[in-house]
């Protein structure tokens, strides 16, 4: 028989690859201090997951930042600070990129079993593609090639607008959404799942709502690890997510669940 779900669309940072995001907080945090605006973690993390552009117009407009912009540039923030900040940010975060393209334990496994059962691989990532031109091949090397990659910038609107998934979809020829999920750390994910009618499942541990590669996290006691995991689910729950898991190395049980729901006539959201 052939496994109900037809594509699994995964996120990058903090999905299959950085465990904890941390790629994006060491690029911004840079090019807002050479602006002569630091940021803090939490700022750089607050909106993650949009695309780079739409990120860093978010970080702009916290009342915080906008006000220590005006003060350090004797004015507001504007698109053209978005843009410069934009251009900026890119080569730095295609370096900080390809310093923390590591795996996350379970990710080559989980593409292994995907392929063995027929269901094709998309990817979402609010990276550019020049952010992710050391990433694939390093990707690649430890195990986990999607058969399509969208970029941020390849669609008109990013996350949590569905353009990007369903342009994964267009182009690997995988329909209907219903028959498809979603796999993210970052809350914009699980709207940009829900909005595209596919399945979403929420990824609490590895991703950016914990914030801390895996050596990190394990080393916390276990009580305090156990409760950044549940703040991290509760804000993805909160988002829409049909299911959360700590990774994708738990990923494989919840996609028999779904497809054995969307065998049985269910569909997302319902």
């Amino acid at each position: 028989m052939t496994f109900p779900i037809k594509a699994v669309i995964l996120d990058w940072a903090g999905t299959m690859i950085d465990h904890g995001c941390c790629a994006p907080v060491v690029a911004l945090e840079r090019v807002f201090e050479q602006a002569g605006v630091p940021i803090s973690e939490a700022e750089a993390r607050e909106d993650m997951g949009r695309a780079k552009r739409d990120h860093i117009r978010a970080i702009l407009a916290k009342p915080r930042v906008a006000a220590a912009w005006a003060e350090t540039h004797d004015a507001a923030p504007s698109e053209d600070d978005v843009t410069g900040l934009h251009d900026e940010v890119e080569p730095m975060m295609r370096g900080a990129a390809r310093d923390c393209a590591r795996l996350i334990p379970g990710a080559a496994d989980l593409a292994a079993k995907l392929r063995a059962e027929g269901v094709q691989i998309a990817s979402c990532t609010g990276y550019t593609r020049p952010m992710m031109a050391d990433i694939l091949p390093l990707a690649a090397e430890q195990g986990y090639s999607p058969d399509v990659v969208v970029c941020s910038g390849e669609t008109i609107e990013g996350r949590p607008s569905p353009l990007m998934l369903w342009k994964a979809l267009v182009e690997i020829g995988a329909w209907p959404a219903w028959a498809c999920v979603k796999v993210d750390d970052a809350p914009v994910g699980m709207g940009e799942g829900k909005s595209a009618g596919a399945w979403t499942v929420g990824l609490a541990a590895s991703g950016n709502g914990v914030g801390l590669d895996h050596d990190a996290l394990f080393a916390l006691p276990e009580q305090e690890r156990r409760r950044r995991i549940d703040a991290a689910a509760a804000d993805l729950r909160a988002a829409g997510a049909d299911y959360v898991i700590d990774s994708v190395a738990d990923l494989w049980p919840v996609l028999e669940t779904i497809g054995a729901r969307i065998a049985a006539g269910e569909r997302p959201g319902l």
